[in-house]
């Protein structure tokens, strides 16, 4: 459920006012399927659609949109090339990547161009209204069976050339003991609920790590510590 207040634009608004999503897939089936999903969830409402990249970029400066679920693999235009623009003309546009296993290619180009979240396709109902809920929050969202997969296979992220590569930076043991557990999926909430730490407190740590690595967001934290080898998990 939608918590009391959620984040669009920089600023707090009330729960009462309904989350504005935007869905991008190229097939007409999926995208309906989506769109029944989502209406049946208190608060939610679907303001458009889109089957590429380019009627996406077409579409999103003439309607309010609060989030978008983007597909990565589509015809002409892809979800890679589609967030990165949008997300340059409107930074405070929330984008969540739709993806499969087999997208694994995609996953960290993906997050170099900006999204919020990532969810798998084969997602239930509440771990879709999580993520949009999280990203609101000015959180990212990252799938725990994705970022499992993702764990498993530590090579593609240490050869990912998006990443930045580790410099001399020296993290507090209160530092890395957050990084971990940002690494292993843990929202700021639970990391401060786990460690017995304000979230105010949590949240400050985070931001000292993202701008000691250099990174735009939580995820690329992950991609960038796993790539250097900054935790053990």
């Amino acid at each position: 459920r939608l918590r009391n207040f959620y984040y669009f634009s920089g600023n707090l608004c009330p729960l009462e006012k309904t989350c504005r999503i935007l869905i991008v897939d190229d097939h007409k089936l999926f995208r309906e399927g989506l769109n029944f999903v989502l209406s049946q969830i208190d608060g939610f409402e679907v303001v458009g659609e889109a089957s590429d990249g380019k009627e996406f970029l077409d579409i999103i400066d003439s309607i309010e949109v609060d989030v978008v679920l983007m597909d990565i693999s589509m015809p002409g235009l892809d979800g890679i090339e589609a967030t990165s623009r949008a997300i340059e003309k409107h930074p405070s546009l929330k984008i969540i990547a739709l993806t499969m296993f087999c997208d694994e290619e995609y996953y960290y180009k993906m997050i170099q161009a900006g999204v919020s979240g990532y969810i798998l396709k084969e997602s239930g109902k509440d771990e879709l209204a999580n993520a949009i809920t999280t990203v609101l929050k000015g959180e990212n969202y990252f799938s725990q069976k994705l970022l499992r997969n993702i764990i498993l296979n530590l090579n593609q992220v240490k050869n990912f050339k998006g990443t930045p590569h580790k410099q001399e930076i020296k993290l507090t043991p209160r530092e890395t003991e957050i990084l971990k557990l940002i690494c292993q999926g843990l929202s700021n909430a639970e990391i401060s609920e786990k460690i017995s730490l304000s979230l105010r407190t949590v949240e400050g740590h985070k931001s000292n790590l993202i701008n000691k690595t250099g990174v735009r967001n939580s995820v690329s934290l992950v991609m960038y510590a796993l790539k250097n080898n900054l935790v053990d998990i």
